[in-house]
């Protein structure tokens, strides 16, 4: 436990045990992300009214919309793809800007609007599931393959989603939690005795995950934050054992994922499939070594990496080193940030599905690897989520026979 200073803008505060960054304060918070809330909004308009990009290639020319990576999907039975490249680059960030833009005018309005508590919420929900940066470099990776066998053009949407990409990133990095929830809910006073430089844990307190709020921990049974309404658990329930059966289905489904084309290219009639591995061998063989290293690293590193991470900090929970407990958090920080970066693999196929169909001249479809790496990505993701950093602290497990067990659920 510890207690935050008076802090100015430009400041920042970090946890005296692991060194992570706790709050940042920022110059004229409500103005600032506002303003770049609004601007995104307005780059992500333009983007979808203007074609994202063209290409030239046997006499036929093509161009595309950014909707055109979520309907091409759509027609060729990929649901899941279509889902995932929907929400993860239009639907979730727009619904994460507009409650920025929502809780921001009411504060400038000096009274927080109807439900701004649960859209504040929210934001910390949406936050890991928002891609429009990795939807870029996608985009980048599906032009080289292309670039050496047709003319490919960049249209007007192309910038101008770049630019939202951006902005979206600053408008994330401009919202300090801290504040805003001080802003809406007024700023709390510790809890009665509770003492700094202890855990909550030793003290019978539990700190909100989603606002942070420090409060008496809750009796068995459901219990819910006195200030955002989230249910209060002094540790996730079963988290070791869900993290486990997350891992176990990524596993599973990365064998079809490798095993089965991801796409399939029509060429004069002659259709190839191409499977994760194939594709990099490809882009070496035709000289495209840093794009091959994208992709391998994106699409096999990463996923792998992150099961074989989690996998290694669940077996290793209640390790009573200081220092191996720091590391563990470092990884597991590291998890979180790059595990999102693994669906580069599935925008390149929705990007160049939606721009080469031209019948048995030129076509790409996509295959059913496609399906089977997105619930990868979905599963991985999803296994870090449930993976409660907490138990990193928590003392040794007294019967570690099974690496299956909640060391709060024996």
């Amino acid at each position: 436990m510890v207690a935050l200073p008076a802090l100015r803008p430009g400041e920042a505060a970090v946890c005296p045990r692991c060194d992570h960054k706790i709050v940042h304060r920022h110059y004229r918070p409500v103005q600032r992300s506002m303003a770049l809330a609004l601007s995104a909004i307005v780059a992500l308009l333009i983007a979808l009214t203007f074609p994202l990009v063209s290409f030239s290639a046997l006499g036929i020319e093509q161009s595309i919309h950014l909707s055109h990576t979520v309907t091409q999907s759509l027609s060729f039975d990929q649901p899941l793809v279509a889902i995932l490249v929907g929400m993860t680059i239009v639907i979730l960030p727009t619904l994460y800007l507009l409650s920025v833009i929502w809780l921001q005018a009411g504060l400038l309005l000096g009274i927080p609007l109807r439900l701004s508590r649960l859209i504040a919420r929210s934001l910390k929900h949406i936050h890991p599931w928002m891609m429009a940066d990795v939807f870029i470099i996608g985009a980048l990776v599906s032009l080289f393959k292309i670039a050496t066998t047709a003319d490919v053009a960049l249209g007007i949407g192309f910038w101008a989603f770049c630019s939202f990409a951006i902005l979206l990133l600053t408008t994330m990095h401009a919202i300090d939690d801290d504040w805003l929830w001080f802003a809406i809910a007024g700023e709390p006073l510790a809890p009665e005795g509770s003492q700094t430089g202890k855990t909550a844990a030793m003290q019978q307190l539990s700190g909100c995950t989603t606002c942070g709020l420090l409060q008496r921990s809750p009796l068995p049974g459901k219990a819910f934050c006195e200030r955002c309404g989230e249910q209060l658990q002094q540790r996730l329930p079963h988290s070791l054992q869900r993290t486990w059966a997350l891992l176990i289905t990524a596993c599973v489904m990365y064998v079809p994922a490798n095993i089965y084309p991801i796409m399939m290219s029509t060429r004069l009639g002659q259709t190839q499939p191409s499977t994760i591995v194939g594709g990099v061998v490809d882009l070496i063989n035709a000289g495209s070594w840093p794009i091959a290293f994208v992709i391998f690293t994106a699409s096999i590193i990463v996923p792998v990496g992150k099961i074989l991470a989690l996998g290694w900090l669940c077996l290793r929970v209640g390790d009573n080193d200081e220092l191996t407990q720091r590391n563990q958090l470092r990884m597991y920080r590291i998890i979180e940030f790059i595990g999102r970066w693994s669906m580069v693999d599935v925008f390149v196929v929705a990007i160049l599905v939606a721009l080469i169909q031209a019948g048995n001249f030129v076509s790409i479809t996509p295959g059913p690897a496609a399906f089977a790496f997105g619930l990868v990505v979905i599963s991985t993701m999803l296994a870090a989520i449930h993976f409660d950093p907490r138990l990193i602290w928590d003392k040794p497990v007294k019967h570690p026979a099974s690496a299956f067990k909640d060391p709060l659920h024996e």
